[in-house]
């Protein structure tokens, strides 16, 4: 099991490290991965909770994939640097925004699939 979560986990952080080199800002390349990385998280878990995956796949996908596309260290760095820097407000906004529209985009994409079934 831990070699299908470090092979997802290699193929997660070389994307996350792709998408932060195209989109060349930190702190945006960082909030869309988490966002997307907790959406995607969310319809595999759903999923892996149906029994529609396997739990090789979840460990690859979910676990190891989503694990290392998203960047609790990252975000928490970048938090600090714009608190350091005096952005008071950009630091709350980043942090807020992060959290709500990460959780809450998580919630939605469960909610949904959930009432389908």
């Amino acid at each position: 099991m831990m070699v299908l979560v470090a092979i997802g986990g290699f193929f997660g952080a070389i994307l996350r490290f792709m998408i932060a080199l195209h989109i060349n800002k930190r702190l945006v390349g960082t909030w869309i991965v988490n966002i997307t990385g907790s959406v995607l998280l969310a319809y595999l878990f759903h999923l892996h909770q149906q029994e529609n995956i396997s739990d090789g796949i979840w460990a690859i996908a979910g676990i190891g994939f989503c694990g290392a596309f998203t960047t609790f260290s990252t975000f928490g760095n970048e938090t600090i640097m714009l608190i350091q820097e005096n952005k008071y407000k950009q630091a709350v906004r980043y942090v807020v925004s992060s959290l709500v529209i990460s959780i809450g985009s998580a919630a939605i994409v469960l909610h949904l699939l959930t009432s389908t079934n």
